[in-house]
């Protein structure tokens, strides 16, 4: 397919009379899923210029700080894929190169067009892994099939989530509204952000979580304080085969959210960043709201979440087998309502 670019990055887009799709080339992030009827893009775009992975070096620049997550939000956006694993690395695999949230979001991925499926591949040489996303536009939604293949031939643990993160204008304070197949829930544990605002490893049923100062925050909707972060972690309803989140703008009367087997993926992050963050690149400029699914309940590093275990009595990771193929399914859905959706249902 043509290449485009996309905030001076290397892109390609698919689309139709609905919905316009940009997947950047390098970190193989879903940067934008603008929806034509509502005129907006849902997913967050950072504040600060984007950059290849590839021209990352911590030696020439320090405009993306100088820790270990440099080069991933040297070129962050929108949907962004942490495998194999969900958190920071340890200082090992940080000397051997692997970044934040793994090779997943730094890697380049080789993107081409078949029969109107937009297929994208990359290879995870840290992780011995293959990587495979196809997309497929179908109406106001996005039916994604991702594959992973071990090249190794140990059994591993792996964590695997869809780091989703909404942004500005559709996302707005006290305006945004959200709901989630989610049940059992609980706060991060130990300081997350230096506005945290809700009370540390407090265990709760969703929506409502306890605040640090007393009262229940209803996480439904969007945190109209002036300046916030959280991180809360939820199991998907394990009564349901399908698991979802939907967030609502009502500025924009536009739904957006994503559908995904339960199985696959038991456990959803809801990361708040709300101008809290003043160090670089952040500088206070930042409101996002992160909806994460996937295998572990924790942003952390690969030793924790084994150590971890089981949140709930769910396991907190998954296993891939030496030489094996693990494959999932899940869809995006964008569409002009009135009034708040109570639920996603399974498109396909």
């Amino acid at each position: 397919m043509p290449e485009a670019s996309y905030r001076q990055r290397r892109a390609t887009v698919i689309e139709n009379s609905h919905l316009r799709v940009t997947v950047l080339h390098e970190g193989g992030h879903i940067a934008e899923v603008f929806n034509k009827d509502a005129g907006v893009n849902p997913l967050w775009t950072p504040a600060w210029p984007s950059i290849e992975p590839s021209s990352f070096d911590v030696r020439k620049t320090r405009a993306y700080g100088t820790g270990t997550d440099a080069k991933l939000l040297a070129g962050i956006m929108g949907h962004n894929l942490c495998l194999d694993i969900f958190g920071g690395p340890s200082d090992d695999e940080a000397a051997a190169g692997l970044t934040p949230h793994g090779e997943g979001s730094v890697a380049p991925y080789d993107i081409a067009e078949s029969d109107g499926v937009l297929i994208c591949r990359a290879r995870f040489p840290l992780a011995q892994m293959q990587f495979e996303r196809r997309m497929e536009l179908e109406e106001s939604s996005i039916r994604i099939h991702e594959t992973i293949e071990s090249s190794g031939g140990c059994d591993r643990a792996i964590g695997w989530t869809q780091h989703v993160t909404l942004g500005p204008p559709f996302l707005e304070p006290g305006s945004t509204q959200f709901r989630a197949s989610a049940t059992r829930s609980k706060v991060f544990e130990t300081e997350f952000g230096v506005a945290d605002y809700l009370t540390r490893s407090a265990e709760f049923d969703w929506p409502m979580a306890p605040r640090a100062d007393g009262g229940l925050a209803d996480l439904r909707i969007l945190n109209d304080a002036s300046v916030s972060s959280a991180y809360t972690a939820h199991l998907m309803d394990p009564k349901q085969q399908h698991a979802f989140f939907v967030a609502f703008a009502p500025a924009f009367e536009l739904a957006f959210g994503y559908v995904w087997k339960r199985a696959d993926f038991p456990w959803m992050g809801i990361w708040e960043e709300n101008h809290s963050r003043t160090h670089t690149p952040w500088s206070g400029r930042a409101l996002a709201r992160g909806m994460e699914f996937g295998v572990s309940p924790m942003p952390e590093s690969r030793r924790a979440m084994i150590d971890r275990g089981r949140l709930f009595g769910v396991p907190t990771y998954r296993w891939i087998a030496a030489m094996s193929r693990v494959d999932v399914e899940y869809w995006i859905v964008s569409r002009r309502t009135q009034a708040m959706p109570e639920s996603l249902e399974w498109p396909g």
